[in-house]
């Protein structure tokens, strides 16, 4: 009897499992996305996107970005459009933009909506360094982005023609000029005005059409794990460049006292952690080359024992390649502090200064210890050196031979000039020092 009921509520389960599972879920996702368009957005955009389909009813993206890499924002558009649950991408709060690669989320989203006094645009694609693209393959990759803009605007039903011109001429809007050229669906000062502005819309998602119902909605807040903030934290441009600059001076640092490994794995890691930062953005190469530069220009100063002049040129090198190593499309649209990068940047140089003469002085210090510590001290014959005998020095009685192979007699003294394994090369001396 037992067994039957087990089975039977075995069944019941299974039966009544798919009709639970099938129920339409109320949840309303609100996802903050804020920061540079990169790996750490894109992972993050998917994972969101997977944990949508499976407990929500819809997600809503509170978009601020510059804009970023044009790699990751394609994957993020191919997720968007693939997504089998309504993405509304929502440009807040005011002061916000979704700059650069951020009016292609915008564009790919079911729902486009603005806050008030919000902007979108400057799309036009620049070269890493910063520059306009402007020779042929420039023209290709613009006519390319071109292309993809005009797509997503068209698939949405939105103003293909106005979204173009975001990538050929860098156009940006307002959200009332975006609303009224038909590039946005609504404008949404907050959640609720949001969700009414959008319920009753028909969507097209990946598996067919949907009219969205928000009635009896629930909102639930999504907030970034701990481990992607800490690598967003990481691939901020001055965290990223600072960390690369660490790196490369724990290096040196290992390199002019090797031993240990301590400062060379460290600096290793830190360089690869700031790689994984710039990964992140476009570079200019120009301030590639200043960073490297004034680095070496730094160790040559210190190597060759000069008056700190060069050093303050190489510190000049840093602080200028770290002004112009970051460019995002859109220009200066990429956010970072100018002046916490130039102090931490004087700060390190000098740190790194004062460590690496501190380095070189006990690196020409006298040798204290072993037998090398021998040389130059004195010694007293206690057995006739023809040329070999024994002397005693610093407190014990050593082999010794005389360095020029002539005889010295007992009780005289005598300097260490060299050690041979266990026999002390000597000459004469009038020193009475041990």
């Amino acid at each position: 009897m037992k067994r039957l009921i087990w089975v039977f509520s075995i069944l019941l389960l299974l039966t009544a499992g798919p009709g639970w599972a099938g129920e339409k879920s109320n949840v309303v996702m609100v996802v903050p996305l804020e920061g540079t368009v990169g790996t750490v957005m894109e992972t993050y955009m998917i994972d969101v996107l997977r944990k949508a389909e499976e407990e929500a009813y819809m997600v809503v993206f509170e978009l601020d970005t510059p804009g970023g890499l044009v790699s990751s924002m394609t994957e993020i558009t191919k997720q968007i459009t693939q997504a089998r649950v309504p993405v509304v991408m929502w440009v807040y709060p005011s002061g916000a933009r979704a700059a650069s690669a951020g009016a292609f989320l915008v564009m790919a989203s079911h729902i486009a909506a603005m806050a008030p006094g919000t902007r979108i645009g400057a799309a036009h694609p620049v070269l890493a360094s910063g520059g306009d693209v402007d020779d042929t393959m420039g023209e290709k990759i613009t006519n390319d982005l071109a292309a993809q803009m005009r797509s997503l605007a068209g698939t949405r039903g939105r103003n293909s023609r106005v979204a173009e011109r975001m990538v050929t001429e860098s156009l940006s809007l307002t959200a009332e000029e975006a609303l009224k050229e038909g590039v946005i669906d609504c404008i949404a000062s907050d959640v609720g005005s949001l969700l009414a502005a959008v319920d009753g819309r028909a969507v097209q998602l990946a598996d067919g059409e949907t009219v969205l119902d928000l009635s009896g909605y629930e909102i639930l807040r999504e907030e970034m794990p701990t481990r992607l903030k800490i690598l967003e934290f990481i691939s901020r441009p001055d965290i990223a460049y600072l960390l690369l600059v660490l790196g490369i001076y724990a290096i040196i640092f290992e390199v002019l006292s090797p031993g240990g490994f301590v400062m060379g794995t460290a600096g290793a890691i830190m360089v690869l952690l700031g790689a994984y930062g710039l990964r992140m953005l476009p570079l200019n190469y120009a301030g590639i080359i200043l960073l490297v530069a004034g680095i070496v220009v730094m160790v040559v100063d210190l190597l060759v024992g000069g008056i700190g002049i060069l050093s303050a040129f190489g510190a000049l090198s840093l602080i200028v390649g770290s002004l112009i190593i970051y460019r995002a499309p859109g220009g200066e649209l990429l956010r970072f502090s100018m002046t916490f990068l130039a102090g931490a940047i004087v700060v390190l140089s000098a740190f790194f200064a004062v460590a690496a003469w501190a380095v070189l002085r006990a690196m020409k210090r006298r040798i204290v210890s072993g037998q090398e510590e021998l040389v130059g001290m004195t010694g007293k014959v206690v057995q006739d050196l023809n040329p070999e005998g024994t002397i005693f020095c610093h407190g014990e009685y050593w082999k010794a031979k005389s360095s020029d192979g002539s005889p010295i007699a007992k009780d005289e003294w005598v300097e260490v000039e060299s050690v041979d394994g266990f026999v002390l090369i000597v000459r004469k001396s009038d020193a009475r020092r041990n």
